[in-house]
């Protein structure tokens, strides 16, 4: 048996859980409604506040989808009562992101600012610098845990960070590898 697969995920209070034909779950919370298509064999069981996966047969495929299906769940629930969010460093000499209503512009060297539109569901907060050496932080949120990680990875690419100085965009709790310069010519 999958060890993630077996544990029943609790059902907070405030959060409806609708389990149609084919596995279609929909999931309503006090932060929105998350709806997913999951695999159709596994069978979800809802009962006295919990939710259960169990799988059809040991079969490879089944044993594979036993856990992803159940951490899906249980994604969802978290998602609708809690949320989820990714924290960006914006570091370098003249980087810097600002808000503009719900957009984000972000400048990271370029010869020209790049306007970012959250998608549905996603939001952008900035936070100001403490002083001039710390990273200007900017946080990503919403509901799909997917999504928002999607979006994060969206906003790193746009400058990922360089092994030397450490310039660019990175995740908080990256570890950026640094290089050794040039070496000075010795004489």
């Amino acid at each position: 048996m999958s060890r993630i697969g077996r544990k029943p995920i609790p059902i907070p209070r405030g959060v409806e859980v609708h389990i149609d034909a084919g596995n279609l779950v929909t999931v309503k919370g006090p932060k929105g409604t998350l709806s997913q298509q999951l695999a159709s064999s596994m069978v979800i069981k809802q009962e006295a506040g919990t939710l259960t996966v169990q799988r059809p047969s040991d079969a490879k495929e089944y044993r594979a989808l036993h856990g992803l299906t159940r951490s899906l769940l249980a994604n969802m629930i978290v998602g609708v009562t809690d949320g989820y969010q990714r924290v960006l460093e914006i570091t370098g000499i003249g980087y810097r992101a600002s808000r503009e209503g719900k957009n984000l512009i972000v400048q990271v060297g370029f010869s020209h600012p790049i306007r970012v539109v959250p998608p549905d569901g996603i939001t952008f907060e900035v936070m100001e610098r403490r002083s001039a050496n710390d990273p200007q932080q900017v946080i990503v949120r919403g509901i799909d845990k997917q999504k928002v990680g999607e979006e994060a990875s969206k906003l790193r690419a746009l400058r990922p960070p360089e092994p030397y100085k450490g310039y660019g965009i990175k995740y908080r709790d990256e570890r950026v590898r640094r290089k050794a310069g040039k070496a000075g010519k010795a004489k």
